[in-house]
């Protein structure tokens, strides 16, 4: 089967949750990356290939609405190990419906508890903090097939 790769210049992200200040880039890093391409759908379940994180953390998806991301809301995620994971598994709620559009992304487990704490802590940063190499967020728009 073909899959659509969906490309999107984002350069500005009105998302909440990450800090403010210069111009956020998206995409993988050297020591953090996210594979969609080859993902799979089961039900509401989305597993991706592979992801690489520096520090315990969370591969988590954020939806789109009315075609904007939506940063502040959690559609699902899962805990992601030190290093190189292979077929990590995400449960979206509500169950993804094809074509629909996410923002698959990393947060770290910053405060190393080993939960995922979507908790605002300003106007814009949560206490699990996005994943970042410089100011490129680590993370991807993704097509669901």
């Amino acid at each position: 089967m073909k899959r659509l790769i969906l490309m999107m210049p984002l350069v500005l992200l009105p998302l909440a949750g990450f800090a403010q200040g210069p111009a956020i880039s998206m995409g993988n890093g050297e020591a953090n990356s996210i594979v969609t391409d080859g993902a799979t759908r089961d039900g509401a379940t989305l597993t991706f290939p592979q992801v690489l994180i520096e520090g315990e953390g969370w591969l988590v998806l954020h939806p789109f609405k009315d075609g904007k991301p939506q940063g502040e809301v959690v559609a699902g995620y899962a805990p992601v190990a030190s290093g190189l994971s292979g077929n990590v598994a995400v449960t979206v709620d509500p169950a993804p419906e094809t074509g629909d559009l996410f923002i698959v992304m990393l947060h770290s487990d910053a405060n190393a508890n080993g939960r995922f704490d979507f908790v605002f802590i300003n106007e814009r940063e949560v206490v699990d903090k996005a994943v970042f190499e410089g100011s490129k967020m680590i993370g991807q728009v993704y097509l669901v097939p």
